[in-house]
């Protein structure tokens, strides 16, 4: 019996998955590491830990849940975070640490880039926001700040591109994650030359760029130490965002999905590129002519967790999901609105829709009846109306008219009630084994590549969200008024924000 894996290098953890090819799903195994912050605005990680840990989940994975049940692994198939830099030196070892889509350091390069009319060109033809998260302005930091590390680089590789090269010996970026860069050209699919030039680098500083598709050979030595038959094949694949946006099924007019997990994002898909005057919204290509339109949110379940780990109560030591679990009951016992007491989330800067680096996290109207559970609400509500100004970004492009919701924390019933409340649409989702879009994307890309799917549409219409969140139009009422105080507050706050920001850059 063939299966298919898939392997997600995560923001926070590697996630392997099975599935049988009627996309059944037969297991399931996750392996974490940290992401170190040595100073403000950094947010790096260890690529060699990174590709240990894929290394052991995946092997523990195969030996004792594939191969004891039969199945032969048929394809192996990939996704990641975007947004990673890593510099390696000319024999492929890593200078340092990566940095990953978190990294605030070029903030002031990017507002450099932003206030010429080359910014304004290059988001029109990568389709990527400018903004600290994109390698276009980490490169350039690089370029600015460390000029040895610079110079010493004969590559500049994402963390997917470094665990492929590991795995295959090739250096390969998929057109989906380099649509990401900000310096991939998403109308030709080609590395765009004045980002290049801007960067201060040459094509041959970067991977070399291919399809979602494209197969590079699994080295003999790791093909044995998994166990894995000859005719495997490896895919690059795509983006976690991408493949979580096709694995929730969203390919029509009218859906969106929105993705819960440390980050957050509410994205669609489409064959039109979203020019957004105000260049609040991303363009990256899922493959060649198919774009998911969106924006992303640095804070989402990493600003709850990051609660729960300074304010909870940890009945077991180190349980961080059963703290979760009770602070979640705690605020399901506030009314929506959580008495006057409104969040600002902005605990990592922040990218759509303000796509202010500088931005801070704010707890705005406390009163001395306030308690820890009208904090727990307010947490929650501050992160879904932070998901919330984007998909009303979005809407000024689309009509959505049906939502779909993935990722950790919308497992959680409140949350996801939450979000049908706060968007005033229907929500859907998938709970239990199986519900794992970003897998689930993957999948289907593999089935499609083998050819049990004609093509990613017909792929994504298999999707099935049997379970649906409906809105309450009178709390819906509720939330929009503190929305608007939130909405102003997020623009409000921006010098503030900026002068705090100032200060700790002085204080370092």
């Amino acid at each position: 019996m063939n299966c298919i894996i898939t392997v997600e290098i995560g923001t926070g953890a590697i996630r392997v998955a099975a599935f049988d090819l009627q996309g059944n799903m037969l297991g399931t195994s996750k392996g974490a590491y940290p992401t170190f912050h040595i100073k403000p605005d950094f947010s790096e990680q260890d690529p060699e830990q990174i590709f240990i840990t894929m290394l052991y989940i995946l092997k523990n994975f195969l030996n004792e849940k594939i191969y004891p049940n039969g199945y032969k692994v048929h394809r192996v198939c990939f996704s990641s975070a975007m947004h990673s830099v890593l510099p390696i030196d000319r024999k492929g070892v890593p200078l340092g640490k990566a940095m990953v889509w978190s990294d605030n350091r070029a903030k002031n390069e990017a507002a450099q880039l932003r206030s010429i009319e080359l910014g304004h060109l290059l988001y029109q033809t990568t389709g990527t926001p400018i903004h600290a998260m994109s390698p276009l302005n980490k490169i350039t930091w690089l370029k600015n700040n460390e000029p040895d590390r610079f110079n010493d680089s004969s590559k500049f590789l994402s963390i997917k591109t470094y665990i492929i090269h590991q795995l295959t010996g090739e250096y390969v970026i998929d057109f989906s994650v380099a649509s990401a860069t900000g310096l991939m050209n998403i109308h030709t699919t080609k590395w765009e030359p004045a980002a290049l030039k801007y960067a201060g680098i040459t094509e041959s500083s970067l991977p070399d760029l291919v399809p979602i598709f494209y197969s590079p050979k699994l080295k003999k030595e790791y093909q044995v130490s998994l166990g894995l038959p000859d005719d495997v094949k490896i895919l690059v694949g795509s983006s976690d965002g991408c493949m979580a946006t096709l694995g929730a099924g969203v390919y029509d007019d009218g859906k969106a999905t929105v993705t819960l997990e440390e980050s957050g994002a509410v994205r669609v898909i489409g064959k039109q590129i979203l020019q957004d005057k105000n260049e609040r919204l991303f363009n990256y290509l899922l493959t060649e002519g198919i774009y998911v339109s969106g924006g992303p949110t640095n804070n989402a379940g990493s600003v709850f967790e990051w609660f729960a780990t300074q304010f909870g109560d940890f009945k077991k030591a180190f349980d961080l999901e059963d703290c979760m679990d009770t602070l979640i009951f705690d605020a399901g016992k506030v009314r929506p609105g959580a008495e006057g007491l409104i969040f600002l989330p902005y605990l990592q800067g922040e990218r759509a829709p303000i796509w202010n680096a500088n931005a801070r996290g704010v707890y705005f109207g406390l009163n001395i009846k306030h308690e820890q559970k009208h904090m727990v609400r307010a947490t929650i509500e501050g992160i879904l109306y932070a998901i919330y100004s984007i998909g009303k970004t979005l809407q000024e492009h689309l009509a959505i008219t049906d939502l779909t919701a993935n990722g950790t924390f919308a497992s959680f019933p409140l949350w996801t009630q939450m979000m049908a409340d706060v968007f005033n649409k229907p929500v859907r989702i998938k709970q239990g084994p199986g519900a794992d879009s970003v897998a689930v994307g993957s999948f289907l890309v593999s089935a499609t590549e083998i050819g049990l799917y004609k093509s990613l549409d017909e792929a994504a219409a298999t999707v099935e969200l049997p379970d649906t969140y409906m809105p309450d139009t009178d709390v819906h009422a509720a939330y929009m008024k503190h929305f608007r105080i939130f909405e102003k507050l997020a623009v409000k706050l921006k010098d503030e924000f900026d002068d705090i920001a100032d200060l700790q850059h002085e204080n370092r």
